[in-house]
């Protein structure tokens, strides 16, 4: 099965957050009401320093996801 790079959740338990979870490596949510980040995974020391700077592209990626979601919907 062939998994999509990102998907959007939410949860009634959270009525005013919205998740986006990043299905390839390095797997996370990040909530967009705040943008914290919860990894799904243990990094690695060797991984750390390079996804430190991968991460803010990822996360910007997750952000037009969203946006891009959003304007399906509404149309």
């Amino acid at each position: 099965m062939q998994l999509p790079k990102f998907v959007l959740a939410d949860n009634s338990d959270f009525p005013d957050d919205i998740f986006v979870i990043h299905l390839d490596y390095p797997r996370f949510i990040i909530n967009l009401k705040d943008d914290e980040v919860e990894f799904l995974e243990e990094i690695d020391d060797e991984d750390e320093k390079e996804l430190e700077a991968e991460m803010e592209n990822l996360i910007t990626l997750a952000g037009e996801f969203y946006d891009k979601e959003m304007e399906e919907f509404e149309d």
